[in-house]
């Protein structure tokens, strides 16, 4: 019996356990990334782990995200990241190298190798044959220090592409069509692995798009195999030497299986609120855009930006739109630099921003009260551009330039012949804003600013666990909403009292309040708690406000996992009316709790109703492990004893 590429990789690493979908396994982690908004809590915990030098192949930190420097937060922050890089052996990534998914595809990535990051954008580099998997910043830490990755092991899904794109549709075309069959939540627990004769019309960058935005499904991780294409794009980078194939067997065995007919696809739109919202362009008649936002870890490729400059080129942006460009790297930005891409932009009358993830998380370029944005991005919640009563598109490159022209979403079919960019021979390389770490570290001295505050440490778990429901909310709920991540708060990653003040209010207003006048307590939710981005601070936050437990229909993955690896009980409803019971401010009391947490069902009471509730627990005998000491920190403590 054959294996996938996904598979083959994953036998490779595999410590423990076996490749049964839903059975635990643990896994080598080659290679780390972070990013500056979660990095920080991520460099704290992995200082706490006490071990001197990291113990990967090469983990990297980026700053990408917090960019505005309109206090010295986001500074003395930097500073933090690139002394402890320094000195425990982490190559560091400059502000203005680029955005970290970006500069890693380019310069790091290697087929064939693990990547754990703490961004849950990291699957990008499944678009180069890694199995690269987004997680918390305390998994990331623990895979520094040389530690297994914990994961069930998920289902494979094979994609079969057949057929070849049209004009003018585009990588982004298929991700949005997997998103419009499968929804947000539809990739739980799986990997999607691309295969068929329409994976070979696909470039590097048109993959890394795909398996990017296949984080709003809520995958595992997504994954091309490593081919001639991935060889050719190594070569072009100088990388020659980190390539080797990947690929499934002929004969390889799949969970699942769907196919996609490329031929067959046509320019497609999200629309408000969701990712999932997809229709094509052509059913998007007269809506006036106000703004396009081109770039993010999604769309900002040398290809990407070439084709936006074709279509700019001797023209005027319409005059009611504000068109900002973010390209995804500094390589990126010295090519349409040299090459006169730019200058098309520019003349165009675009807005050139910084090589960083910018309007894509809020930092800048808030959208004007009720305007339409077109973005390239990969997500568009609601007020997640800073602006709530924004609409807020997602679009190719291809659309939103010619949107810009226009002033209204525009079918790019409409413009004229399609632009075909080819791949260079070779790429810009220049790696001057990229910082190796000190040899031994010995000679470098951590540079700690003002915001940087301890962070919070559960308990250990006791036996009766009581607290009041200090908030309910609905379905899709985003980590955005628990931790909002705008422009004035992303600089305070680093100090959770502060950022812990503005939990949840996007959903309730009062419940910092309210955690501190009860003691803290209990959340209840509807169904895909935390999806969204991978960020532990919404695990953080709720934890140092007290909250024992979360009661949700279901949850996202990696928020599940942080909420466990911080000592937070995530429980399932056995029956979804359960939720519907269940008001805020009632009194709720889990018995007996370090018995129940051996089971897979806990039962919660209400005292404020007289009634019970069977919670599904169906968690690892590690995770059990836990939430009885306390976190993971606190349990690979006990574990050294």
């Amino acid at each position: 019996m054959g294996l996938s590429a996904a598979h083959k990789i994953i036998k490779k690493h595999l410590l423990k356990g076996k490749m049964i979908a839903g059975q635990e396994i643990a896994i080598k982690i080659d290679r780390t990334l972070t990013q500056d908004s979660t990095g920080t809590m991520a460099y704290l915990q992995f200082e706490a782990l006490g071990i001197d030098r990291v113990k990967t192949k090469r983990s990297v930190a980026y700053i990408d995200h917090n960019i505005l420097q309109s206090g010295p937060e986001n500074a003395d922050d930097h500073l933090y990241i690139q002394t402890v890089a320094k000195k425990h052996g982490i190559y560091f990534s400059r502000p203005g190298n680029g955005i970290c998914h970006q500069v890693n595809l380019e310069r790091f990535s290697v087929p064939g190798d693990t990547l754990l990051g703490s961004d849950s954008h990291t699957p990008t580099g499944g678009g180069i044959g890694m199995l690269a998997i987004g997680a918390g910043g305390l998994d990331v830490a623990v895979a520094m220090g040389g530690g297994e990755y914990y994961i069930n092991m998920p289902k494979i899904v094979k994609v079969n592409l057949t057929g070849k794109l049209g004009p003018w549709v585009t990588a982004k075309d298929i991700i949005l069509e997997m998103l419009r069959r499968l929804t947000v939540k539809g990739g739980v627990g799986k990997i999607f692995e691309y295969t068929g004769e329409g994976v070979n019309t696909l470039s590097v960058p048109e993959r890394a798009t795909i398996t990017n935005m296949g984080a709003e499904l809520g995958a595992t991780t997504s994954l091309f195999p490593s081919d001639d294409v991935v060889c050719e794009f190594l070569k072009a980078q100088g990388r020659e030497g980190d390539f080797s194939y990947i690929k499934p067997d002929a004969d390889a065995v799949y969970d699942e299986e769907m196919e996609i007919n490329l031929s067959e696809l046509e320019p497609m739109v999200a629309c408000p609120h969701s990712p999932d919202k997809v229709v094509p362009v052509s059913e998007l008649k007269d809506v006036k855009v106000n703004q396009v936002c081109i770039g993010s870890c999604t769309n900002s490729s040398y290809v990407d930006m070439m084709k936006v400059a074709h279509i700019l080129e001797g023209k005027t942006v319409n005059e009611n739109v504000s068109l900002t460009i973010s390209p995804g790297s500094k390589q990126v930005l010295n090519m349409i630099s040299e090459n006169g891409g730019l200058a098309s932009m520019v003349g165009a009358g675009a807005r050139i921003l910084e090589s960083a993830c910018g309007p894509c998380i809020g930092m800048g370029q808030s959208p004007a009260t009720d305007a339409v944005s077109l973005r390239t991005f990969n997500r568009n919640f609601e007020g997640r551009s800073g602006t709530k009563s924004a609409m807020i598109y997602l679009v190719s490159p291809e659309i939103a330039a010619a949107s810009a022209l226009k002033g209204y979403i525009a079918d790019p079919r409409e413009i004229g012949d399609s632009i075909e960019i080819k791949m260079p021979d070779k790429f810009l390389i220049k790696d001057n804003m990229i910082v190796a770490p000190s040899e031994t570290g010995n000679d470098i001295k951590v540079v700690r600013g003002p915001n940087i505050k301890p962070f919070p440490k559960a308990k250990p778990c006791e036996n009766t666990v009581p607290g009041v429901v200090l908030t309910k909310v609905g379905d899709n709920i985003t980590t955005d909403h628990i931790m909002p991540s705008n422009a004035k708060l992303l600089p305070y990653r680093s100090n959770i009292p502060h950022l812990a003040e503005y939990c949840l209010t996007p959903c309730d207003e009062y419940f910092p309040k309210k955690a501190k006048e009860n003691g803290g307590g209990f959340i209840v939710a509807g169904i895909n708690y935390g999806q969204g981005s991978s960020r532990e601070h919404a695990a953080l936050a709720p934890l140092y406000l007290g909250v024992k437990a979360v009661l949700a229909k279901s949850f996202a993955r990696i928020h599940m996992a942080n909420l466990i690896n911080n000592g937070i009980m995530a429980l399932v409803f056995a029956d979804e009316s359960d939720y519907e019971k269940i008001d805020p401010l009632d009194k709720l009391v889990i018995e007996n709790a370090l018995e129940q947490i051996k089971n897979d069902t806990v039962v919660v009471k209400n005292e404020s109703k007289d009634e019970e509730y069977k919670m599904i627990f169906n968690v690892t005998q590690r995770q059990r492990d836990m939430i009885k000491f306390g976190g993971l920190l606190n349990m690979m403590k006990q574990n050294t004893k």
